[in-house]
């Protein structure tokens, strides 16, 4: 059987002053797998769209945001991390800059900044803790990493940096 993941992207939208990221707190929906979690911005790429649009039109979606630059920080293979089990394989950008000013809240919950150095206190996904720093890092690699779940829980973490 072909493997045939959902496409998504991943976007983490840095301040102008860069010390700061704007989090999405999925509190609105309590049927929502992630609700309650924070997250960054993003969601299932279109037919007829490649991720640098996708990314882009998720970044205007979700918070009313004009991408400017962003950078490509890398890619996680997430087997079975679906609601159904589905398997999602995420494009994540680093937002460098944009233009606009933010929503406070769309459908899915509340934006909010969060201060770098707080980012991983926050309610995230346990596996979101290992591949964050490596968002915000200074290293130029991408990073390309399968991370499985089995029953809503994360199973192990290897990647590679190019």
């Amino acid at each position: 059987m072909p493997y045939t993941p959902i496409l998504a992207t991943l976007g983490y939208i840095l301040s102008p002053d860069k010390t700061s990221v704007l989090m999405l707190h999925r509190n609105s929906r309590p049927d929502d797998q992630h609700f309650g979690k924070y997250n960054g911005l993003g969601g299932k790429i279109e037919p007829q769209e490649d991720i640098v649009s996708g990314m882009r039109r998720e970044i205007w979606e979700e918070s009313a945001l004009e991408v400017r630059s962003m950078t490509l920080r890398g890619t996680i293979n997430w087997l079975g991390f679906g609601k159904n089990g589905e398997s999602w394989f995420v494009f994540i950008f680093r937002i460098d800059a944009w233009q606009g000013i933010p929503l406070t809240s769309n459908e899915e919950g509340t934006l909010e900044w969060i201060p770098l150095p707080k980012l991983m206190a926050l309610n995230l996904w346990p596996g979101d803790k290992f591949f964050l720093p490596l968002v915000f890092n200074t290293d130029p690699r991408q990073f390309h990493g399968v991370m499985p779940y089995e029953n809503g829980e994360m199973v192990s973490w290897n990647y590679q940096l190019i």
